[in-house]
C-alpha cells in the first residue's frame, strides 16, 4: 500500500527534513505533504475533498466525470475540488485522448510516492 502522510509543521521543519533526506540519499518510507497551519490543512482538505480522495483510493485513474459519479456530485463541483487537490499535490492528472481525439479528457488518480 502506498502512503501519503499529511502533517502540520513549521516550514523550517519541513525544509530540514527535506535537507536531511537530500544529504543522506535515503528515501523516506512514505510521501509527506506538510501544511504550515491546521487552518491551511482544513482549507485545502475539506470534507467533500476528503470524500473524493477516499473514492479515488484503489480506483486507479478515472475521469472527472467518473469521479463525480462515484461521489454522487456534479462534474463542475468535482472539477473544482480536483483542481484544488492537484494544486496541493494530493492527486495527479494526465490528459488522455478518448475514442474521439478532438475531446481529450483529464484523468485523475492518487499520486505515486
Amino acid at each position: 500500500m502506498k502512503t501519503v502522510v499529511l502533517e502540520v509543521c513549521a516550514p523550517s521543519e519541513a525544509m530540514a527534513d527535506f535537507v536531511e533526506t537530500w544529504k543522506t540519499g535515503k528515501p523516506q518510507e512514505s510521501a509527506r505533504i506538510a501544511f504550515a497551519t491546521p487552518e491551511l490543512l482544513w482549507q485545502v482538505l475539506t470534507a467533500r475533498r476528503w470524500e473524493l480522495l477516499k473514492a479515488l483510493c484503489g480506483a486507479g485513474s478515472v475521469s472527472i466525470g467518473e469521479a463525480a459519479r462515484r461521489v454522487g456530485r456534479e462534474v463542475n463541483a468535482v472539477h473544482a475540488d480536483v483542481t484544488a487537490l492537484l494544486n496541493a499535490g494530493l492527486c495527479r492528472s494526465v490528459w488522455k485522448a478518448p475514442r474521439r481525439p478532438e475531446r481529450p479528457c483529464r484523468i485523475v488518480g492518487l499520486p505515486h510516492p
